[in-house]
């Protein structure tokens, strides 16, 4: 198979339209952005004019196919990749007065609160959004009513004794990928705390495919990821989405980001 037909795909029309040359020129990771957002965006409302933000946007390929696609204003945010590199694609692609690059820890944003329309995260947020208390420091910054929205790799269902499949071990020691979850662990996830109501927590049908193909596409010589998937077919392995509104009474707390105390000098060891 070319890559052309390989990485057009009728499931995925959108992101079909953009050269393959490009997403490969672009990649940062073992799964197809483009096809990640546009999956994500069928569970959207994206108007023209909203202000998005791509957390964690790798090399900006998602951030710039969202304002093509929907008119969006798009803040891309990375920490591992360069804002400067990001800028020039994003410049190449003519679309520099609307998507911005911007290089930030997803943990220490420099936002302001209820800045954004939308956020959407695009296989990352489960190196970070696993901690229990982080969903009330992204929260903050989608006004009432917003959406959160990721999607990446993941489980079709956890494992019942925290153990991988005899299958999936060799890639599992190599990768480590104890981060990932199934979409029903992201909604009991979110849902307990209060903050999101949860609307949509799915598996994408035949999402193994996909993933495969993205890495014999970018990386055909990563044979033990290959074998998993192939030896897997789906039944552990494969892509899910998650997708939460901000409740308008959610109570939201102010990260800590220092405590000032001021020092009384007091003798340090018990008097005789």
């Amino acid at each position: 198979m070319s890559l052309d037909d390989s990485l057009a795909l009728a499931r995925f029309p959108r992101a079909s339209r953009y050269s393959p040359e490009w997403m490969l020129a672009g990649f940062s990771g073992a799964a197809n952005p483009l096809w990640l957002a546009e999956w994500l965006t069928e569970a959207l409302d994206l108007r023209p004019g909203m202000r998005v933000l791509d957390l964690s946007c790798g090399r900006a390929l998602s951030s710039i196919f969202l304002h093509r696609e929907f008119g969006v204003q798009v803040w891309a945010v990375d920490l591992w990749f360069s804002a400067s590199e990001n800028l020039r694609r994003i410049q190449a692609a003519g679309a520099e007065d609307a998507v911005f690059p911007i290089h930030a820890d997803a943990r220490n944003l420099p936002f302001a609160a209820e800045f954004f329309d939308a956020i959407v995260s695009i296989d990352s947020f489960f190196y970070y959004g696993t901690d229990d208390l982080y969903l009330n420091e992204i929260a903050r910054f989608v006004k009432p009513g917003g959406p959160l929205a990721i999607a990446g790799a993941g489980l079709m269902h956890e494992f019942d004794d925290g153990t991988p499949p005899e299958h999936l071990r060799e890639w599992w020691e190599q990768d480590k990928p104890w981060c990932l979850h199934s979409a029903a662990w992201w909604r009991r996830h979110w849902g307990r705390t209060g903050i999101l109501d949860v609307e949509t927590a799915d598996e994408l049908e035949g999402g193994w495919r996909y993933w495969r193909a993205w890495v014999e596409a970018v990386a055909p010589d990563n044979a033990v990821e290959l074998a998993a998937l192939g030896a897997d077919r789906g039944r552990t392995l494969g892509y899910f989405r998650t997708v939460g509104r901000r409740r308008a009474d959610a109570l939201l707390t102010e990260p800590i980001t220092s405590v000032a105390m001021p020092y009384i000098e007091k003798p340090m060891l018990r008097r005789s």
